[in-house]
């Protein structure tokens, strides 16, 4: 089994692999570092690299992009565990819904961003999401209020 750490670009993610070695301690397991680049990031690598070299990136290089993410951060930060990087591209609830249950997840670490009731009804909530639809305990840390 693994813990998987569904990590972002925000402050919380050291705090979301944290949790996770703390629990991936725990048990012996190693720990996923997942980041998943959302449609409207890849589109706009897409139209970044379109604009300098006329070529389309291929999507094996868009999830090194998104893994490069996760490396950035086990890199900057020391885990126990045993840790592996990997970055998926598309919805980010049901592709960390996705990986957990392709790896046997014994757990799944997230965090929600701070946001207003409005901006959680026009943008859901990837933590929230990935609560209802995860088949194995989910770790949601609370939000940092931005300061």
């Amino acid at each position: 089994m693994v813990v998987v750490a569904a990590i972002d670009e925000s402050d919380q993610a050291r705090a979301v692999l944290s949790e996770a070695d703390t629990l991936a301690g725990q048990f012996g397991d190693p720990i996923h570092v997942l980041h998943v680049m959302n449609r409207s990031e890849a589109i706009q690598a897409e139209e970044d690299s379109l604009a300098h070299t006329d070529k389309a990136i291929p999507v094996d290089d868009l999830r090194a992009r998104a893994a490069t993410v996760a490396e950035e951060l086990t890199k900057a930060h020391s885990t126990d565990a045993q840790a592996i990087t990997a970055g998926r591209i598309g919805d980010p609830a049901s592709e960390i819904v996705s990986y957990a249950d392709e790896h046997d997840a014994r757990y799944i670490i997230v965090s929600p961003q701070q946001r207003s009731q409005t901006g959680k009804i026009l943008f859901g909530s990837v933590a929230q999401s990935v609560l209802l639809d995860a088949g194995c305990p989910v770790v949601s840390l609370r939000a940092r209020s931005a300061e």
